[in-house]
Formats: structure tokens, sequence, C-alpha cells
């Protein structure tokens, strides 16, 4: 149990217990081997909050969707917010390091519960008019937690927001245009319903029997255009970041932008196939990312999503910490880059000995994000 309020300065931070951050460490490793692998870039005073971050997520999402929770797993988890914020958060490993994640750097409240409603419209099973309205989908379940990570960094000015909200929508669009096959056969549609009615699709009758044509082709394009287009906005707000969280988030980037590289590969075609990233092309991916801890950048690429004004604005409002409270230890590059190097070295020779040993069926695909 904490024994301040979260909301008050600190002087210097609480610790996390390394067991419960093992724990975290362990729900993302099974849950999102990019973010894990782009994640061993990022100094440990940014890396172990980041990881929390990305367990709570991971954890409240599978709250909702896998444990088939629905709209009563929301409100606990509303819940389990307001105690961890009160500094008396659940006994498990993930609630108490998040707690103490909020502690350490005065999360805004606004940020995490904007993300609680976007997994509120996925147990509602909202559907999407416009692509305005999937951008706002996008900033709450994504770019919310790319504003999260901007003030984990110690950054909390507009723009950098801006830009940091530009890329979680980015890569959600990704996984939504990945993933049109696999959402419909569950009964799940994110492409936006004004696209049907405009190629004479009744979106019904498709969700009922999905197939792939020439009109889903080009709303997936469609949909990669618009992640694109955003991937470009972001790398401004990259270059403004602290100069070691630079890499890592390059690395997320283009591991991310990759999938639609992928996918534009397969003829665009996610019914029938899904796009993976292979571990050797993530690790030439972040060896890549490596050389841009120093970019910079000549402007900041446009004005801020019209969706997410409301969490730049929320940061704005919100109480921060003193600048250099506590400072990054040295960052040895050359051993981060052996580290991810050999981690993924090691899982893309695993993936050779399953598929020598024929453990790839019909379906199967080999480990990748």
């Amino acid at each position: 149990m904490l024994t301040e309020s979260p909301s008050s300065p600190r002087n210097a931070p609480l610790p996390l217990d390394r067991g419960d951050l093992a724990v975290c460490r362990e729900i993302i490793r099974k849950g999102s081997r990019s973010f894990h692998a782009a994640s061993l870039l990022l100094p440990a005073s940014v890396r172990d909050p980041s990881i929390v971050l990305y367990a709570f997520c991971r954890l409240s999402d599978d709250a909702v969707d896998q444990e088939g929770g629905g709209r009563l797993a929301v409100k606990e988890l509303r819940a389990r917010l307001a105690r961890a914020y009160a500094g008396t958060p659940d006994d498990t490993p993930v609630e108490r390091s998040f707690s103490v994640l909020v502690a350490n750097h005065l999360l805004p409240r606004a940020l995490p519960e904007a993300l609680l409603e976007g997994l509120e419209w996925d147990a509602e099973g909202r559907r999407f008019q416009t692509l305005s309205d999937l951008r706002a989908y996008g900033v709450r379940v994504a770019g919310a937690v790319g504003a999260m990570m901007c003030v984990i960094m110690g950054r909390r000015a507009p723009d950098v927001l801006a830009r940091a909200i530009d890329l979680g929508v980015a890569m959600q669009m990704t996984n939504i245009a990945r993933d049109v096959g696999e959402d419909a056969r569950n009964g799940r549609l994110y492409l936006p319903l004004d696209w049907f009615e405009e190629a004479g699709m009744d979106h019904e009758a498709w969700l009922a029997e999905p197939v792939f044509d020439a009109r889903i082709k080009a709303m997936v394009e469609r949909l990669l255009d618009e992640a694109e287009a955003l991937y470009e906005l972001a790398l401004p707000g990259i270059a403004a970041l602290p100069v070691l969280c630079r890499p890592g988030i390059h690395a997320a980037r283009r591991i991310y932008a990759e999938i639609g590289a992928v996918l534009s590969g397969l003829g665009l075609n996610s019914l029938e196939q899904r796009a993976i990233v292979t571990d050797r092309r993530k690790l030439g991916l972040i060896v890549r990312s490596l050389g841009h801890s120093l970019s910079v950048s000549d402007g900041w690429g446009g004005e801020a999503l019209v969706e997410g004004r409301y969490l730049i604005e929320a940061v704005e409002q919100a109480p921060e910490l003193p600048p250099n409270l506590w400072r990054e230890a040295w960052w040895d590059v050359d051993a981060k880059a052996e580290r991810v190097v050999d981690l993924l070295s090691r899982l893309e020779q695993r993936d050779r000995s399953r598929l020598k040993a024929g453990a790839y069926q019909a379906g199967e695909q080999p480990a990748g994000e």
C-alpha cells in the first residue's frame, strides 16, 4: 500500500517491486512480442514503467475481451483504477506496480480512463460510421497509451503529445487492417460503415458472410494509407523525446508499420491470411532504429487530431513533476543492441526448429506479432 497520495509531488521515485515487475514483463513477453523487443532499447527508468503500463493495458483488454467480461468487467476496471489512484491498489503484481507508476509520474487519470472508455465501446460492440468515429476509438485504445508513454518519458508539451497520439492511432489502424478477417469471424466490424455505403455494400450482410473482394481490398488499403500518414506525422514527436528513448520508439513505429507492408505484399487480403513480421525482419528494423537517436525534425507536421485534443488538454491541466527530479542512468547502446540481437536470434532458431519438425499445422504461424 502506498503511504501518500499519487497526486502529490514526490522528492524521489517509489521503487517498483522486482518480483511484481517480473510478472509484468512476462505478461508483455507473451502478449506483445513486438513491444517486448522494442522495449529492450529503452533506458531502465522508462522501460520498467512502460512494461507496467503495457501489462495494465493488456490485462484490462483481456478482462473485457478474452475473458468475456463485457461491461461488468469495465465497471470493475474503473473501480480498480480508482483504488490505484487512491494509493490502495488491489493486491496483485500489476495493480501494485501501476499504482507506483501513477505516483512516480503523476499520470493524469483522464488517460487510463480514456483507455477504459475505448474498451467499453468494444464491450458494446460499437460500430463506427465515419473515419473520424474510428479515429476517436483509436485515440482511446491506443492514442491514450501513446500519451501515457510521453508522460513516463517526461514530455508533456502539447505538440509532443499530439504526435504520440498520432503514433498510437496509426498502430491501431494497422492492427484493424491486419485483423479484418479475424474480427469479422468474431462478429466484429471496425471498418467505417460509410465506406460500405460508398461501395454499395450491406455491412450486416457482409459480416454474416465475410468474403474478400476488390471493395474490401480498397477499404483495407484506405485504412493503411491513413495509418501511414499518421506514422509520418509521428516522426517529429519522436525526435522531441529524450535522446535515450528515441531508438525504442522508432523500433516500435517501424515494426508496426511493417505489418502494413507485409499485408500489402499479401495483396491486402487479411481475411484469408495473417500478416506476420518475422523475428529476422524485426531484428533488422530494430538495428536500423539504433541510428535514429540523434535525429532532428524540421517541423511538427500538422495540427493535433481533433478527436484526441481532450487528452492533450487533460495533461496540460494536470500537475507535473519538478524538472530533473531524477536523472536517467547512463545507457550502453552496444549492450542493449546485443541483448535484442540475442533474444530475436533465439526466437528465430526456435521457429526454424519447429518448422523442420513439422510443428506448424494448417492455420499455425511462426511466432510474431
